[in-house]
């Protein structure tokens, strides 16, 4: 199961440097990164609204979102931002860059959460094996971020 798990998270991770083309793409056309990720959100919450219909009791589960603590529901601004970021710098960094410079920022940020177990992470203590992995990340987002 967990390789399946991390099949798709990959999947998923190609899907959204697709996203930043997209995005990138959009923002020409409709004058602004925040226009382009209002786009984005419009088509995205159509999309989620046939997906939580068609689901088996997704809708009866929504009633629940209430009593979500208050730092869960910044997960829409937090969206809202990456895709204005992805609008915004993407075509000017270009992919790949943008790309490692977002996951060299996940990691570091990745590495608090899961040490001090915040948000809902279980703990999951630093050590060097941790830290070499993500000096790796942030090292390759330097070699990809360099200019010819």
């Amino acid at each position: 199961m967990r390789l399946g798990a991390m099949a798709v998270t990959a999947l998923v991770g190609a899907m959204l440097a697709l996203q930043v083309g997209m995005a990138g793409t959009m923002r020409s056309y409709v004058g602004s990164p925040m226009g382009a990720a209002l786009v984005n959100f419009a088509v995205g919450t159509m999309f989620l609204v046939v997906a939580v219909a068609l689901g088996r009791g997704s809708l009866a589960g929504l009633a629940q979102a209430g009593a979500a603590p208050w730092w869960a529901w910044g997960a829409g601004i937090l969206g809202g931002l990456y895709i204005t970021a992805s609008a915004a710098l993407g075509s000017t960094l270009g992919g790949a860059t943008f790309i490692a410079l977002i996951v060299a920022g996940q990691m570091v940020a990745a590495l608090a959460l899961d040490h001090y177990g915040l948000l809902g992470f279980p703990v999951r203590p630093l050590d060097a094996w941790r830290v070499a992995g993500a000096l790796l990340v942030i090292g390759g987002m330097f070699l990809l971020a360099r200019q010819n």
